[in-house]
């Protein structure tokens, strides 16, 4: 009888081991995610290949998993979500738009967006 106790207190200690290891390893792949994904950018405004009429306007996006932000290799400020908002003067006629982010860990992404500015 104490046999069948202990056989059945050292299952119960492995079982409860085991699903800490378990818990403490899937958190870790689940944080590691960020790590090996890098960084990412998307443009909200303008639309790449879009017609603007205002000299002047808004360059919108979200980042994630960034350090630092540059908008035609000038530095930009994200807020606390990840969300980007600069303006930026356009030259008449076509327009490249460069917006490169980079991680921690080095990792960089660069997002090209071609506007035509035209006064009509």
């Amino acid at each position: 009888m104490i046999r069948a106790y202990e056989d059945g207190k050292l299952i119960m200690k492995t079982l409860v081991i085991g699903l800490f290891v378990l818990i403490v390893v899937g958190y870790g792949i689940y944080q590691s995610q960020n790590i090996l994904s890098g960084p990412k950018i998307t443009v909200e405004y303008p639309v790449n290949g879009s017609t603007v009429t205002e000299d002047l306007i808004s360059i919108k996006g979200q980042t994630k998993n960034i350090s630092s932000i540059t908008l035609n290799d000038r530095s930009i400020y994200i807020d606390e979500s990840g969300l980007f908002k600069e303006k930026l003067m356009l030259y008449p006629g076509y327009n490249i738009i460069k917006i490169r982010a980079e991680d921690k860990f080095g990792s960089m992404v660069e997002e090209y967006v071609e506007v035509i500015h035209s006064k009509s």
